[in-house]
């Protein structure tokens, strides 16, 4: 059942810490515990109430949703102990009141006799009804924001069913990159050509980021693509990222329009040394700065100015989480999370490379899950 092993995890969590009643509403969340696949959206909604939520009461589980997003919702209403309940917020008859109707249905949902412990994601959930739980006089409101970043950081395996199906649309839009990379082409051109790759192999919309930029900008390690031309001597960064069963991927790689430069030889070969180095250092066990310290002292040890952002990231449901490979982050690495890792050089105004893998940790080591192909022309 989707979703099931999240749920349970969630379920003995709260049990343990007394809590009999909680109201999710961080989308991240609410995907994580539901399946729920949100629709893309193209900027705020006049229909909806407010974010999709979700109430936990012993044990049972009720997914809030706008009626137009139940088709998004993965059947979690057919399964036991978890139901759908939705709220009309387009109407030609009456005017648009989704927030009134969203309170409504929350306030039906929750019921009238609210007394105890109510846990509640504070920095999600909209400001009147955490004001309301919080002067319901025999409600003691507890915040569960972080409670369960944990969890989310091992992937299970339905996760990453979903999170594989994603690394192989960014290897398709990679191919597709690549070979839009030629002279006189812009880098808008390249992120369409991408982008169409992308959708035409997944058979719908699909979400997309992130950087697509010649190595002649000025702030070159990345940005939204624009109307830069490619020149005979450009290096060009593609970074992408796909949204899909509401589960993130990433991936980067540098293309080169023509012959690359000496110098763009010698970065681009160091720059996959240093990332097949930071590969070799993944294991569970393994500290996250203390990879980030020896993947930089790699690149200062090889004459290349520090590259100003982070080694790595982990991502599921959000595109960028915990554990982040940076210099103040001590956490453990664990087997089944997934790392990104990204090393790069920069030389602003000229030109610049970078390479981007996703690795599952396993047992004794990572699995690659990206395969686009990252060698030079």
């Amino acid at each position: 059942m989707p979703h099931e092993i999240q749920r349970a995890q969630t379920h003995a969590l709260l049990q343990k810490r007394g809590i009999a009643r909680v109201l999710f509403a961080n989308l991240a969340s609410v995907k994580w515990l539901t399946g729920f696949n949100p629709p893309i959206q193209t900027g705020s909604s006049p229909f909806l109430g407010g974010p999709p939520m979700v109430w936990y009461e012993n044990g049972a589980w009720t997914l809030i949703l706008f009626a137009w997003h139940v088709p998004y919702s993965d059947d979690f209403g057919a399964q036991p102990n978890c139901r759908c309940v939705t709220y009309e917020g387009y109407a030609i008859e009456k005017p648009l009141r989704g927030a009134a109707r969203l309170r409504a249905t929350l306030r039906r949902v929750m019921g009238k006799n609210l007394a105890g412990k109510i846990g509640l994601e504070l920095r999600d959930a909209p400001a009147d009804i955490a004001l309301s739980l919080y002067e319901t006089k025999r409600v003691k409101l507890v915040a569960v924001d972080t409670w369960l970043d944990a969890f989310r950081q091992i992937k299970t395996p339905e996760e990453l069913q979903k999170m594989r199906a994603n690394f192989r649309l960014t290897d398709i839009g990679h191919a597709a990159a690549r070979a839009a990379v030629q002279v006189g082409r812009r880098e808008i051109d390249v992120w369409n050509a991408a982008h169409a790759a992308i959708e035409q192999a997944a058979g719908q919309r699909v979400p997309f980021g992130n950087d697509c930029v010649v190595g002649y900008r000025q702030e070159n390690s990345g940005g939204a693509p624009l109307a830069f031309e490619i020149r005979a001597d450009s290096s060009v960064i593609v970074d992408l990222s796909t949204l899909l069963y509401g589960y993130w991927s990433d991936s980067c790689a540098t293309y080169y329009a023509g012959e690359p430069s000496p110098k763009q030889r010698a970065m681009h070969q160091t720059t996959e040394r240093a990332l097949e180095f930071g590969i070799s250092l993944l294991k569970p066990g393994a500290v996250a700065c203390e990879i980030d310290a020896q993947m930089r002292e790699f690149m200062r040890r090889a004459g290349y100015p520090v590259y100003p952002h982070h080694s790595g990231h982990s991502l599921g449901v959000t595109a960028h989480q915990d554990p982040r490979i940076v210099p103040y982050n001590k956490m453990t690495l664990q087997e089944n999370m997934v790392i990104m890792l990204e090393p790069g050089i920069y030389f602003p105004g000229e030109t610049s490379v970078r390479l981007e893998d996703a690795l599952l940790l396993t047992r004794d080591g990572a699995e690659r899950l990206t395969a686009h192909d990252k060698s030079l022309p």
